[in-house]
């Protein structure tokens, strides 16, 4: 139980700092905001700062390429997730959504592997879940 854990731990801190790092923070910072809150109005107000916080340092350390920050910060949510899922195991239903809902499960880890094939390809290659808007090359 312990290796599982650990495992949603560490998997969901990757997907906390890479949802930070991106756009799709807008739409998950109230689920995490929840997460970290359950039930308790002065818990949720403390992590709505502290996810704040943080993305504000993922953006920098994202931005100068910075890797050694970007893992610290990982290493903090990493710890502050395994403490939440060893105290509330209910939290572990709400982690494993939120790591799917970001495209990965927590047994996947942080490899993604892209193959293309078929044929000659002469031009840009997109990969992606959902594009909203135009895209133009060139």
């Amino acid at each position: 139980m312990e290796a599982e854990l650990n495992a949603m731990a560490v998997s969901g801190a990757t997907t906390l700092v890479q949802l930070m790092a991106g756009d799709a923070w807008a739409t998950v910072k109230s689920r995490l905001r929840a997460l970290f809150g359950r039930g308790r109005s002065g818990d949720a107000q403390a992590a709505d700062a502290d996810l704040e916080e943080a993305r504000t340092a993922v953006v920098a350390a994202t931005d100068s390429g910075d890797r050694a920050a970007l893992a610290a910060i990982e290493s903090v949510w990493q710890a502050r997730l395994l403490l939440l899922l060893h105290e509330d195991p209910a939290a572990r239903d709400e982690l494993r959504a939120l790591i799917a809902a970001a495209g990965r499960s927590p047994e996947q880890g942080t490899t993604v592997h892209n193959t293309i094939s078929g044929g000659d390809i002469r031009g840009p290659v997109v990969q992606t879940g959902t594009i909203e808007g135009d895209l133009h090359f060139g």
